[in-house]
């Protein structure tokens, strides 16, 4: 991992693993277990939408100026495909733009076959010290 990534309580408890995080890229795993599923033993959309948000939230922190603070403002998820228990997904986030006070990220979710599950697009806003 290229930077550091600020302490996550929230993406700890999902089981966010960040493999990677620079101010263009931020890709990270998760496992899917029951307890993050719907009926039918599949991972929960809200599951998916927390996940990317994690991920791009931490692309937005590593494009702060000094002293800066980010929030999510709007996230899009287009659902495209399941993942079920046991399998891990992996989310890649790059900017669509980068701003002084937003930007815009997208996440791609996919399985380990390299199919999309989700794409998830949400704007962060800058927040001064």
């Amino acid at each position: 991992m290229a930077a550091s990534v600020p302490a996550l309580p929230f993406a700890k408890l999902l089981g966010v693993e960040i493999a990677e995080a620079t101010k263009t890229r931020v890709v990270g795993k998760l496992t899917v277990r029951e307890e993050l599923c719907t009926g039918g033993h599949i991972l929960h959309g809200g599951a998916y939408m927390a996940f990317a948000d994690t991920l791009g939230a931490v692309a937005a922190f590593l494009n702060l100026p000094p002293g800066g603070r980010t929030t999510t403002l709007e996230s899009k998820t287009n659902f495209l495909g399941a993942a079920s228990v046991g399998e891990t997904i992996v989310g890649e986030t790059t900017p669509l733009h980068v701003g002084r006070r937003s930007s815009v990220w997208v996440t791609r979710v996919t399985n380990a076959q390299g199919r999309l599950l989700a794409q998830v697009t949400q704007t962060q806003m800058t927040l001064e010290g």
